[in-house]
């Protein structure tokens, strides 16, 4: 219970909203776990993954943490269109920045899979990245890769 709390006191959430005032973007940084957990809905644009992207990557600088759960299990459509951009821009600046794990819950769409694997192949072994399809499993890799790296 005081563990919760005090992680509680250290708690940052962003939400970010789309044009019609709803939330696609929840953005915390797990100070329990320490990590940076980003919870996406409903149907993202490239200009929402953008921005997404971009802010969380702000939360892990501010922190200083190299991993980020990647939550897209409530996530609707496809995202593809904005792979070259998170591979050529934004993994670059998320590596320089100190991001080296990276975990990433797919949609239950049927293109959400190939979208991440593409993705993942195209940043390489530049970043740890691995795809799951569901949070547990995800935060289950997170917990045991701080515990091999500690």
């Amino acid at each position: 219970m005081v563990a919760q709390w005090l992680a509680s006191l250290t708690k940052m959430d962003r939400e970010l909203k789309n044009e019609d005032g709803q939330i696609f973007l929840t953005i915390e940084f797990d100070a329990l776990n320490q990590w940076v957990y980003a919870n996406w809905s409903g149907y993202q644009t490239r200009a929402s993954i953008r921005q997404g992207a971009d802010t969380y990557l702000e939360i892990l600088t501010q922190y200083n943490c190299p991993y980020l759960l990647n939550d897209n299990s409530l996530v609707a459509g496809p995202w593809s269109q904005i792979t070259e951009w998170l591979t050529n821009d934004w993994a670059p600046r998320a590596i320089n920045q100190g991001l080296t794990h990276f975990a990433h819950v797919i949609s239950p769409e049927s293109l959400a899979r190939l979208s991440a694997e593409n993705l993942k192949h195209k940043i390489g072994s530049s970043l740890q990245m691995q795809i799951f399809e569901r949070p547990e499993k995800a935060k289950e890799w997170l917990r045991q890769t701080q515990r091999r790296i500690s």
